[in-house]
């Protein structure tokens, strides 16, 4: 099944182009990598995908979703991760993931379960403002999978994370949570080790997609 269908993708601010030209295939289960240097278009490709931003031309399909005539189809069926929490610092860990529990019609026990599933149940009645980045970024990993979604958006989901923090998040936000996924990163042999596919984008315009190629193909990205 494919889970990710683009094809001639545009999208603009006024009269600069953002995306131009984008084109990819992701399966259901696969790891698309976006790559490339800051201003590259990558976070308005995530935007895109999650229906935040419409497109100007070409043809997106998303879990079946034409975008943006069927964006309504994705509520619900999409994670995001990205820089910014996405959580209110003067609740608790446990008063955010109840709040967006409600937002999904989910039970109270989905919650605790995500608070064990990234170590912050014995934290969990802390406001945000009193936890470290690490701790703030793990709550927001289970905000993203609290609703189980199918498909996880990823912008830089380890920034603030040490390694074992990051090997924690493995199983939600990882290869192993079986997720179609579509990760943005500047770790370029990190990503390449996880991709399944690659987009490789340089002011808005696509390099290469498909495949992962070689690093020192990706890094002329960033030349």
């Amino acid at each position: 099944m494919t889970a990710i269908e683009l094809d001639g993708l545009e999208r603009r601010y006024g009269e600069r182009v953002a995306l131009a030209g984008v084109s990819a295939r992701v399966e259901a289960g696969q790891t698309l990598a976006v790559l490339g240097a800051n201003g590259a278009g990558k976070t308005t490709l995530l935007r895109v995908l999650a229906g935040l931003l419409r497109p100007h031309a070409g043809m997106a399909r998303v879990l079946g979703a034409e975008l943006p005539a069927e964006t309504w189809k994705l509520h619900g069926r999409v994670g995001f991760l990205g820089h910014e929490p996405l959580l209110y610092r003067e609740l608790s860990g446990r008063e955010n993931l109840a709040y967006h529990a409600r937002l999904h019609r989910l039970n109270g026990s989905r919650v605790e379960e995500a608070l064990a599933a990234v170590g912050m149940d014995r934290r969990a009645d802390e406001p945000l403002r009193e936890l470290s980045r690490g701790m703030v970024q793990r709550l927001a990993a289970a905000r993203a999978v609290l609703h189980e979604p199918p498909l996880l958006l990823l912008d830089e989901p380890h920034a603030g994370l040490d390694p074992a923090a990051a090997e924690l998040l493995e199983p939600l936000i990882g290869r192993a949570s079986g997720r179609t996924r579509v990760l943005v990163t500047h770790d370029v042999e990190g990503a390449l080790a996880e991709a399944d596919v690659a987009l490789g984008l340089k002011g808005g315009r696509q390099q290469f997609a498909g495949r992962p190629p070689d690093a020192e193909r990706v890094r002329e990205l960033y030349r």
